[in-house]
Parts: structure tokens; C-alpha cells; sequence
């Protein structure tokens, strides 16, 4: 535990001791103080010319001067690097774990984190969601067949990243990821997902058009939905892409009588399929796949590894989701 202060008497006298030309040494000795305290309590003297606790900025850091230089060289060499690694080099250096603790430290360097950009309107639209949906009953949300289409690439799986930098330095070397622009390639997927599980991926060959995404719909949403027995009244989650708000992608929604659920724009953070693509690009960067077609069979294997309880829990959890929202008054929350 951190010792008491001193008295503001005991510190004049110290003071006092030092002017009359006694040394650190035999000051601590007469008057019982430890030798560095003696030192330190001059050296305030020297710089502040008063003995007396100066008003202080608010609660004192935890973290310490060296763990906070520790961490802005960390961020500094690997503007990448993500909380939970700077969480597991502060514990291994024995400095507390907490986020925020470790990303105000870095903040106050001059460093931050970027996130997408949110209009006034998106965060009105977010908002009114919310704040609609909170209430929603379990067995509704269980109804709900979420859906989003993902780029898989065949060098360095494009998984969610930050960068930490100072501002004007976005296009400095360290703040970029490489890309394969020749001989690289990538695969673009389609899938779904609800509280009872997930359904088998589509690859979508080529650029995606509204006509190509209506027959993705007409060839698999239904049979989607008997599969994971959602029953005939369930509710259909998608994105605001261009493509899925197209007329075509809406007049075949309309005509086979589709329950969609209205979506707010630049809201990931509110769709849990989101984590189901995080977990899928990392399970197939751990298999190191050579080409494309490695790349859709390594999708395939570990899509259907992922489990039906992960699914259930991601629904369970769209309460949390939507009170964070409500809390943050519609701006982007961590997901």
C-alpha cells in the first residue's frame, strides 16, 4: 500500500536541515525518514520553492512513466497493434491490464485510433432504432435470418484493423497495410445466420450486380429459412448496399412477401454477423491457404466448425448491443 504523506512541519524541517549544510544521509538518520523520501522531498523544494501539496490534476495515473513509455514505442513501431496485445505486454511487464487505462495513455501521447466517420443523421437513424428494437421479445429476435456478403483475400486476410497514429499521418508508410495489387485475388462470399445456427456459404463469382444478389435471394433465402426452421414469418436482416436497396433486389423482396427488417446505415457495430466473418478470416488465416480455390475450401470447412451455441449467443446478446448504442446517443459503440 502507498505509505501516508508527511506532515508539512516534518518537511520544513528536512528543508531546514538541507540549508544548514547537513547531507541526505545524516538528515534521514536524525530525523528517521528514508533517504530517498529526504531526496525527493528537496529536489520538490528545489523546483517549486514550497513543501506544501501542490494541487493536483485529478486521481494519480496507475500506470507508471515506464509503462507509458513502453506503450507509445509499442504503438509507434506497430501502429496495427490492438488493445487486447497492448493488454498482454502491459500484464507481462506487470503494469495494470485495464483498456482504458492503456488506451487513455495513449491518447493523451497525441495518438488515436480511427473509427467510420458518422453523420448527424446516422446517429439519429441508429438511435431510433434502438431504442424501437430494446424492448423486442426473445422469440422475435430468434425469428430474425441475418445476412451480409464478405471479401476474402488470398493475401493477409482482411480482418477489422485500426491504426493508432497522430492526426495528418494517415498515409505515412507505417499507418498503411501492404496490397497485393497483381496476383493476389480474392473471393467474395454470401451467408446468413440466426439464433439456431448458421447456413452453407454462396461464392459469388465475379462483381456482384442487383440482379446477381435477387437470385442469390430467390435460390437461397427460403430454403435458408426451412433449414434453420425459421418458419414462414421470419424477419430478414441485410445492409443498406446499393445493391440490396436496388428496385429489382426490393420488388422481389415485395413480391415473395419478405419481413425486412429495417436497417440504419454505417451501423457494423450492430450486426452480429460481423463477429461470424471475424472468426471465420481468422480460422482460414491460420490454414495458410496457396490460391483461391484453397481459400473457398478452407471458407466451407470452417464455416460449418463454427458452433450453433456461438450463433445463440451473438442473438442473446443484441440487447447489449442496442442499450450501448442508446448510451453512446447513436454514435459507434465497440463490437
Amino acid at each position: 500500500m502507498k505509505s501516508k504523506e508527511l506532515s508539512v512541519d516534518l518537511r520544513d524541517r528536512i528543508v531546514s536541515r538541507h540549508k544548514s549544510g547537513e547531507g541526505y544521509r545524516k538528515v534521514s538518520a536524525a530525523l528517521k525518514v528514508p533517504m530517498s523520501t529526504v531526496a525527493s522531498i528537496i529536489r520538490k523544494w528545489k523546483k517549486f520553492e514550497t513543501t506544501r501539496t501542490l494541487p493536483r490534476a485529478g486521481r494519480p495515473s496507475i500506470l507508471s512513466d515506464r509503462g507509458r513509455r513502453a506503450l507509445v514505442r509499442e504503438v509507434t513501431k506497430n501502429p496495427m497493434v490492438t488493445l487486447s496485445e497492448l493488454q498482454r505486454s502491459s500484464v507481462e511487464r506487470g503494469e495494470p491490464p485495464r483498456r482504458t487505462t492503456i488506451s487513455a495513455a495513449i491518447q493523451q501521447s497525441g495518438l488515436y485510433v480511427r473509427h467510420p466517420c458518422l453523420s448527424k443523421r446516422h446517429m439519429a437513424a441508429r438511435l431510433e432504432f434502438a431504442k424501437s428494437h430494446l424492448k423486442d421479445s426473445q422469440t422475435m429476435r430468434n425469428k430474425i435470418l441475418l445476412s451480409d456478403e464478405t471479401k476474402i483475400e488470398l493475401f493477409d486476410v482482411n480482418a477489422r484493423c485500426h491504426v493508432w497514429r497522430k492526426p495528418g499521418t494517415a498515409h505515412h508508410q507505417a499507418n498503411t497495410i501492404p496490397t497485393v495489387k497483381h496476383g493476389g485475388g480474392n473471393i467474395m462470399l454470401w451467408g446468413c445466420f440466426s439464433a439456431a445456427g448458421n447456413w452453407r456459404l454462396v461464392r459469388i463469382k465475379g462483381k456482384m450486380t442487383a440482379a446477381m444478389y435477387r437470385d442469390i435471394l430467390d435460390e437461397n433465402l427460403f430454403q435458408s429459412a426451412l433449414d434453420l426452421r425459421l418458419g414462414r414469418r421470419f424477419f430478414f436482416q441485410q445492409d443498406n448496399d446499393p445493391k440490396h436497396t436496388a428496385k429489382i433486389s426490393k420488388e422481389w423482396l415485395q413480391d415473395n412477401s419478405v419481413n425486412v427488417l429495417e436497417w440504419p446505415s454505417q451501423s457494423p457495430d450492430l450486426s452480429p454477423i460481423e463477429h461470424l466473418w471475424r472468426d471465420l478470416k481468422m480460422a482460414v488465416h491460420r490454414r495458410f491457404p496457396s490460391n483461391l480455390m484453397e481459400i473457398e475450401r478452407c471458407c466451407t470447412v470452417e464455416w460449418a466448425k463454427l458452433a450453433k451455441d456461438r450463433c445463440a449467443k451473438l442473438v442473446a446478446s443484441y440487447s447489449k448491443r442496442l442499450e450501448a448504442v442508446i448510451a453512446a446517443k447513436g454514435k459507434l459503440t465497440k463490437y
